[in-house]
């Protein structure tokens, strides 16, 4: 079934601007019906995987050359071992914001248990 841009916006929750965008970026390539775009279930599940990309904090670059690899090479490999690569990558990313934001906490629980102790200490003093 094809559907037009205001149906596929609507359904995927993106303007219309955005799909054009990501068609100008070579990521979509939807039909053309009567000049009208027209979006086939293979440009769906693109945009399911560019949307999905961008939740996992893929640049858009990143997504492209996975989608383009599938088209050059249809075993998938080659999008498979890009896919991976750069989900490694992310994933070591977050270990590294975690492990920063760990220190953070533990930085922040140490000021307030200071903070809580000089307000106890003042508090006796005022009375």
């Amino acid at each position: 079934m094809h559907e037009s841009i205001s149906d596929i916006a609507h359904a995927y929750q993106v303007s219309a601007r955005t799909l054009r965008y990501y068609e100008e970026l070579g990521m979509l390539s939807p039909q053309r019906l009567e000049g009208k775009r027209v979006y086939t279930s293979r440009e769906k599940t693109r945009l399911t995987l560019i949307l999905r990309g961008k939740k996992y904090g893929f640049t858009l670059q990143q997504i492209r050359e996975m989608i383009q690899l599938f088209d050059q090479d249809p075993t998938g490999v080659q999008q498979l071992e890009a896919t991976i690569k750069y989900g490694q990558e992310k994933i070591e990313k977050m270990d590294q914001r975690i492990e920063e934001l760990q220190e953070l906490r533990t930085e922040m629980n140490g000021w307030l248990a200071k903070f809580r102790d000089e307000l106890k200490s003042r508090k006796r003093e005022s009375i």
